[in-house]
């Protein structure tokens, strides 16, 4: 079994940005985006212990630059020199106050890093498929809630199942509202639009009303959200390539910079929200790229937009 140490917890963090971007979000759960990866520099992120003034400078550092073969650590440094400098694991001492054995049992709770426990994901890929919740759950039956627009409207019209989502998608239903809502160049006009216009679904289920507590069935579907994409159509081919999940449905966002990706899941195994954060934890160490982090809830809003290129597991086309 996998030891917890400092090793074990850098290989599954991108070095210990995962533990920086992981504080920031706690300190400041209201950012949309607390920290930006370009190259090795997140250049400067809103520092907590500076009453969140944007004092702190996170970079990748070789811990011994001469050495082109040495270990990389996330690193920080303060412009007001409100901490010390250091690296992941003493930013992480700052905020928990717990050091040693007990700080790194910390992070891999806190961070759902799952040292030393069995993966949902093991072994080689043939097996990994094998025991893939795709081979256990009948996919015909899965049926999540659809909802007419606006969104202030909580109550769902009728049941869909991902092969209606996908016809809906690739539809012109909302062909001219997609186009409509591309054209604008304010954010906040945008996303009055959206809320306004665009007819949404909740994939993880069936509800009475669109809240967790009025869940009627668990679908074993989770949707995964990536927003503000650099390389779109680079992250779209490797989603579909993904040695681990099968694709369900995957579609462009509504604005046109995002993608929804929609996979099977297993909540016998582990909750929902554990079972997002494995995921997350998984794409952001494969991909290097951030989930949106509303798909832990389980009556998560989907809007469905216009997508001619929609992509659809062919097993439900062969239904």
């Amino acid at each position: 079994m996998e030891r917890i140490d400092k090793q074990a917890v850098l290989h599954r963090t991108n070095y210990g940005i995962r533990i920086y971007s992981h504080i920031l979000r706690e300190c400041f759960p209201d950012d949309e985006v607390v920290m930006r990866l370009s190259g090795r520099d997140c250049g400067l992120c809103r520092n907590p212990f500076a009453e969140g003034a944007s004092t702190l400078h996170v970079f990748i550092e070789k811990s011994a630059p001469a050495n082109t073969m040495s270990a990389e650590y996330a690193k920080h440094t303060t412009t007001d020199h409100s901490i010390p400098d250091g690296d992941a694991f003493d930013f992480a001492e700052l905020h928990y106050h717990q050091s040693g054995e007990e700080l790194l049992a910390t992070l891999n709770r806190e961070l759902n890093l799952r040292i030393g426990e069995n993966h949902l994901w093991s072994g080689n890929t043939s097996k990994r498929r094998a025991n893939c919740p795709t081979s256990t759950i009948n996919f015909q039956l899965k049926q999540f809630s659809f909802f007419s627009s606006p969104i202030t409207n909580t109550k769902p019209s009728k049941n869909f199942t991902l092969l209606d989502a996908y016809y809906y998608i690739k539809g012109d239903t909302a062909k001219e509202r997609t186009k409509k809502l591309r054209s604008f160049v304010d954010a906040k006009q945008s996303r009055m639009f959206k809320a306004a216009n665009f007819d949404y679904c909740t994939f993880s289920g069936t509800f009475t009303t669109r809240t967790d507590k009025a869940l009627i069935n668990h679908s074993d579907l989770l949707c995964i959200d990536f927003d503000h994409l650099q390389n779109l159509d680079s992250l779209r081919s490797q989603l579909l390539k993904d040695e681990y999940f099968d694709t369900q449905l995957l579609f462009r966002s509504p604005s046109g910079d995002g993608l929804k990706w929609v996979i099977e899941i297993d909540i016998s195994q582990t909750t929902h929200a554990d079972y997002f954060r494995a995921v997350a934890n998984y794409l952001f160490q494969t991909y290097g790229i951030e989930a949106d982090k509303s798909g832990k809830d389980i009556s998560r809003a989907c809007f469905l937009p216009h997508d001619p290129n929609c992509f659809i597991n062919p097993k439900y086309l062969n239904l």
